[in-house]
């Protein structure tokens, strides 16, 4: 790690304020980056951390406060304007990362191919030269004649990196860079934001993972409603950091590590091959069990996830529920029979848009299970709201009814809503991808709690990261080459850097990890 630059600061807020009505997002925050360093920015959702980014990307405007860059008072009106100035924000809603329509060469070209002096006819081979040169190491695997739709959230995180590297940057923002990144992936990242450092730019870091932070930042400051509530040097105190983000302490898991009595049998793979050259699978899955694939990019965690939803087809096998012989067609035929999935991407899978009939809380919450809901043709508006109010209340949301629509919540927020929508009805099994993507440590605390809340139903969640699948699981399951390999029991009383480090030495270093596959 360098020593950061110590002379005049390249960003300065100075006593930032922000309301919206009667909400107060951020109270009097003093903040200061220098050029060549990692700053870590914590919270809890909430916290103020995404409003504070919205102003130093140009978004929003404070309504008190001074932003100072490079000593000097500045008021970014606008994205563009940020940008201009070396202000690039990598999101972490992938939906803001590129233009679906565009190739991945397109995408990474977009602030050159927007440039009203660039030519108006490119060479089809130039362009993609030159944007095989941007995407480099960091992005060098990604399809580059691909539609930016089809990328899957991790590429497309890839992509809007390897693009804000591209460009000339003063301060990259990076907001949970690593939500859906193999380890493998992580590494990369990692090495890029080390370039990054070298070069004397400065990085605004929002991530909750220890291993991230302790591995980066050369500083962190916790925000806590609204308000800065500690700050932290390298090497990072993370437990202190933790007491200081949640105003007390949570355990580390919300379980013992030995699983209780599990129950019958739910699902059952026999021989499965997702792919006709890959290794066969065998998995049992038992009702009040929680199992975790983890594994690279490419693996086939989402691939197995999606088959047994119906949204994709086995190679060969068989599946039995509940001991029989069973296969969804299509997600409508997995729904009806109790096999329900929550994908990774929220936005593009789980919510309409936000103007769109249909868009509420209470609408989203019950949409696969609107059936139920009519009586003598009509809809139970009544019941419909009933069902959110219940399930807000259950699940910890802060939302301002169920007539909110997601872009109203934070992140943790909006997975519990997603989650909320399978808990309401019964189910035999729970497929989850990445269901703790963008959320923070408290909120992740929630989702542990109420996925394990349930005797009834066997849960098979894929996740790139390590730390999440210990704190969840019963079982954690490796995924390699579209194969399952079991790493067997995590051991008992062990630390939870003890069990990610017997993970990783079973896993090894997976040779040639293939990017995922595109839909």
């Amino acid at each position: 790690m360098t020593t950061p630059d110590t002379s005049s600061p390249l960003l300065a807020l100075r006593q930032i304020r922000k309301r919206y009505g009667a909400t107060v997002a951020l109270d009097g925050v003093d903040l200061t980056l220098h050029a060549g360093e990692v700053l870590a920015l914590m919270g809890a959702n909430g916290a103020g951390k995404s409003t504070l980014v919205k102003i130093i990307a140009g978004v929003e405007r404070a309504d008190a406060g001074q932003v100072l860059w490079q000593s000097q008072p500045v008021t970014f009106g606008s994205p563009r304007a940020a940008l201009s100035a070396g202000v690039v924000t990598v999101h972490q809603q992938t939906s803001q990362l590129g233009v679906p329509g565009l190739t991945v060469a397109e995408n990474l070209l977009l602030g050159k191919l927007c440039d009203p002096a660039s030519p108006v006819l490119q060479s089809p081979r130039q362009l993609l030269a030159e944007a095989a040169r941007v995407a480099g190491d960091l992005a060098g695997g990604l399809p580059l004649t691909a539609d930016f739709a089809d990328l899957t959230t991790a590429q497309r995180q890839l992509l809007a990196l390897a693009r804000a590297l591209y460009e000339n940057a003063r301060l990259v923002i990076l907001d949970e860079p690593t939500a859906s990144l193999s380890a493998h992936e992580s590494r990369r990242l990692f090495a890029a934001v080390d370039q990054l450092r070298a070069a004397g730019i400065a990085v605004l870091y929002i991530s909750h993972r220890p291993a991230d932070l302790r591995r980066l930042a050369d500083r962190a400051v916790v925000l806590r409603n609204g308000q800065v509530a500690g700050g932290f040097a390298a090497p990072l105190d993370l437990d202190a950091a933790l007491r200081v983000l949640t105003g007390g302490t949570l355990p580390l898991r919300s379980k013992a590590l030995t699983p209780t009595a599990p129950g019958p049998v739910r699902l059952q793979l026999d021989a499965v091959r997702l792919l006709p050259e890959s290794p066969a699978i065998n998995l049992t899955l038992r009702a009040g069990e929680v199992v975790a694939l983890t594994g690279n990019l490419g693996a086939g965690k989402s691939h197995l996830l999606r088959v047994l939803f119906g949204a994709g087809r086995l190679a060969s096998g068989r599946v039995l529920l509940n001991g029989q012989p069973w296969r969804a067609r299509n997600p409508a035929q997995a729904i009806a029979a109790g096999v329900f999935m929550a994908a990774e991407d929220r936005w593009r899978s789980s919510f309409l848009p936000t103007t769109t009939l249909g868009a509420t809380l209470a609408d989203l919450i019950a949409l696969p299970h609107l059936p139920q809901l009519f009586k003598s043709g009509w809809l139970d508006h009544t019941a419909l709201d009933e069902r959110a109010i219940s399930w807000i209340a259950r699940l910890g949301i802060r939302a301002p009814g169920p007539q909110a629509t997601p872009d109203q919540l934070s992140g943790g927020n909006q997975q519990k809503v997603v989650l909320a929508r399978w808990q309401s009805m019964p189910a035999q099994v729970l497929l989850l991808d990445e269901p703790f993507q963008g959320v923070d440590i408290g909120a992740r605390h929630d989702l542990v709690n109420a996925i394990r809340a349930s005797t009834d139903r066997a849960v098979l969640i894929a996740t790139s990261d390590l730390e999440e699948a210990v704190e969840v699981a019963d079982r954690v399951l490796i995924m390699d080459q579209h194969g399952i390999y079991d790493p067997g029991p995590l051991r008992d009383g062990a630390s939870l850097l003890d069990h990610i480090e017997q993970l990783e030495r079973f896993a090894g270093q997976a040779s040639n990890p293939a990017e995922e596959a595109l839909a």
